[in-house]
């Protein structure tokens, strides 16, 4: 299969699995019977990059941003590339009066995927998932464990595979 890294930041099909994280999110979906299309494109340096090398809008791009309720008490939070979390929403749904977002160091050792990377699939614990409510229903492009890897898929699959909370927990971003 071509690599479209060397031709241009056009996403092409590709099933050639690059590092542990890459690894990691493919077994993951293959163990969970999800149905996916695994792309991968150029190195980009913004979601809105991204977004274009995919061939998507921002708003089809979810986002996975590791959150910290607690000591060693994370939870992944998937939302629209458009959007940003409202932590006002995401404290009432968690029922906490204080959330933070850990450094990337952290975020790493508690996902095993680098900032840029990180997918709800393959990460090294398992925590929590919640789905921002304006992803149901669609079909979306998330992280694939590695730089310039997407994976395309139903945002019904994604929660019903790993029991994530669809919550209105976004804003305009």
């Amino acid at each position: 299969m071509s690599d479209a890294s060397t031709s241009g930041p056009t996403a092409a099909p590709d099933a050639e699995l690059r590092t542990d994280g890459e690894r990691r999110t493919v077994e993951a979906l293959d163990a969970a019977g999800v149905a996916y299309v695994r792309t991968r494109h150029g190195r980009v340096g913004s979601l809105a990059e991204a977004a274009a090398a995919r061939g998507i809008d921002p708003a089809d791009l979810l986002k996975t941003i590791v959150v910290r309720r607690g000591d060693d008490d994370y939870l992944l939070v998937l939302l629209p590339g458009d959007r940003t979390i409202s932590w006002p929403l995401l404290r009432a749904l968690l029922g906490v009066s204080r959330l933070s977002m850990p450094d990337a160091a952290v975020a790493r050792d508690v996902t095993g995927f680098e900032r840029g990377t990180i997918t709800p699939f393959g990460t090294t614990r398992t925590w929590p998932v919640v789905v921002d409510a304006r992803a149901a229903g669609r079909r979306v492009s998330i992280g694939g464990g590695g730089h310039g890897v997407g994976i395309e898929l139903a945002v019904d699959d994604l929660v019903r595979v790993l029991g994530a909370a669809v919550a209105d927990v976004s804003e305009d971003g």
